[in-house]
């Protein structure tokens, strides 16, 4: 790939001419959240950025979990040793997009170094989740995901049910749990991200909403409306089936998909990025199938919306150090690049010639199910489909979680827990919209 010399030709005769060393190379520091096989990813596509080309070195560094990397670059913002690069994950899209002068938009970033920048060659509900009401790219999609749906085929079979056939429909993953629990299986199904996947996605592909305001795309005054009678049936029905010891609760965030990996558990939703963990660390035959919906509602499935997280670029850096970081983000851009990403990582393609070049290869038809994170995030969006963006959206994650807990354990019907989300949410969505006036 060619690079833009940094030094004009005058400037390397002058250094030439005293007797200066070639330029030393600009080193970019990329703070991550990434673990295990997904760590050994990044690290791979810094390591091969770096032996591209001679002008720029990208130092990848794990900084804990996304909320503590974003608590992190907020500390090191305020005292003045930002990282240039953070991944930040989708929920604290709208806090980075509300930071006034903490970070320099990607367009103009690429811009500014002379790469020709088109959102347009992104998956659509990719690249309109991170641009701004004025058409403007905030961020750089990086490792997007949706939610999908993982089953243990050897499972499957041991219980009598078709593995050509799993689950589509909610009674369905009943059904088979049922049939899982009675051949012996402790755990038939768990959830990861129970927030992302049984509120967020769970609305999005059932055409609902989660929020006012489009979700909160249109603007902050959205607030949340997670208690209709659609989101207290799902939730009342997978707190009956935790009763029944069908659907056992294995913790926050992506605890539970080691439960999946072990063979303990035999179903889960999560993220389309836990697919490399599978593929490397399953010792049994899996699948890969869409989120299962209630098929008596209109307009279900939908599409399912955007996990994962993209990169921001801080503010108060180098000139040189802003071509690096475009350098490093053409390259990240790259068909190749992409292709062999999603498919090692279960990670979506971020552009459309990604995607074909994958689909040309033959890996969807050689790996079944890997194109349904792609197939459910292509699809037409809606109003109520476009994506979720709201303020203080982790802590209103958190709140999620331990309401969701209480009616695991039966201490709160679906209907209490819910509406106990919605106020306490709301309370921290009034007081985003307070702080980000004009």
């Amino acid at each position: 790939m060619h690079l833009k010399k940094s030094f004009s030709a005058l400037a390397l005769a002058t250094l030439g001419a005293i007797g200066l060393p070639a330029q030393a190379q600009t080193e970019i520091q990329w703070w991550h959240s990434m673990t295990a096989v997904n760590g050994e990813w990044v690290n791979d596509l810094a390591k091969n950025f770096n032996a591209s080309q001679k002008d720029y070195k990208i130092n990848p560094v794990f900084k804990g979990t996304y909320d503590e990397s974003m608590t992190a670059a907020v500390a090191a913002f305020r005292a003045g040793n930002a990282p240039h690069i953070l991944q930040v994950f989708e929920v604290g899209t709208a806090t980075m997009m509300s930071s006034k002068g903490v970070v320099v938009p990607v367009g103009k970033v690429m811009q500014d170094a002379g790469y020709k920048f088109d959102p347009s060659v992104y998956v659509p509900a990719v690249a309109g989740y991170y641009t701004a009401p004025n058409g403007q790219m905030l961020s750089f999609p990086f490792n997007s995901s949706t939610t999908v749906f993982y089953f243990n085929k050897d499972a499957f079979k041991a219980a009598g049910i078709d593995t050509s056939k799993p689950p589509s429909t909610w009674p369905e993953v009943a059904l088979a749990a049922a049939k899982l629990k009675a051949s012996g299986h402790k755990c038939p199904f768990t959830t990861a991200w129970q927030g992302w996947t049984q509120l967020e996605s769970f609305s999005t592909w059932h055409n609902t909403e989660l929020a006012t305001q489009g979700n909160g795309m249109r603007g902050n005054s959205a607030r949340l409306v997670a208690n209709s009678p659609l989101h207290v049936r799902h939730i009342e029905n997978l707190g009956n089936m935790a009763k029944q010891g069908l659907f056992v609760y294995k913790g926050r965030a992506n605890v539970p998909e080691a439960s999946f990996v072990s063979g303990e558990c035999a179903m889960t939703t999560t993220s389309s990025g836990f697919y490399g963990n599978v593929a490397k660390n399953a010792k049994f035959s899996y699948g890969l199938s869409a989120l299962p919906y209630y098929p008596d509602v209109a307009g279900a499935p939908q599409n399912t919306v955007i996990g994962g997280a993209s990169l921001w670029v801080m503010s108060g850096k180098k000139a040189e150090e802003y071509k690096g970081i475009a350098a490093f983000f053409n390259y990240l851009s790259n068909a190749e690049v992409q292709s062999a990403s999603h498919k090692r990582t279960g990670y979506l393609p971020i552009t459309m010639a990604a995607f074909k070049l994958t689909e040309q290869s033959g890996f969807y038809k050689q790996n079944p199910g890997t194109d349904t994170a792609v197939n459910q995030m292509i699809r037409k969006t809606t109003d109520k489909s476009r994506g979720i963006r709201l303020g203080n959206y982790v802590q209103i994650r958190t709140i999620e979680d331990e309401e969701l807990e209480q009616v695991w354990a039966g201490k709160k019907s679906a209907k209490e827990a819910l509406d106990s989300i919605v106020k306490r949410g709301n309370e921290l969505l009034e007081r985003f919209e307070k702080a980000n006036k004009g």
